[in-house]
């Protein structure tokens, strides 16, 4: 299995609007990816920082989930609400459960 790790610096008051979005626009297409397995959100609302961890089948589904079209549209709404630019790294996942 592999993940992609996406950290991000939001406006703390924009948190709730960004976890929104993921849900609503990010998600939906997310499923309909080949290779797809599960996304996690993880938050400070005090402090704006943001986790967006996704794992994938593949590290080819995982590279090619990072260039869908369909998700320029919902990565473009979300920018406005970072204090800064997103920082993404793909790592392998093991799972010691």
């Amino acid at each position: 299995m592999f993940a992609r790790v996406t950290h991000v610096q939001a406006k703390p008051e924009k948190l709730a609007e960004i976890v929104a979005l993921y849900n609503d626009s990010v998600l939906p297409v997310l499923q309909q990816l080949q290779g797809f397995k599960s996304t996690f959100l993880l938050t400070d609302p005090a402090s704006g920082k943001g986790m967006s961890i996704t794992l994938w089948e593949t590290e080819a589904d995982r590279l090619a989930g990072d260039s869908a079209p369909a998700l320029r549209g919902p990565i473009v709404a979300v920018m406005p609400l970072l204090a800064g630019p997103p920082e993404a790294q793909g790592f392998d996942a093991i799972s010691l459960t």
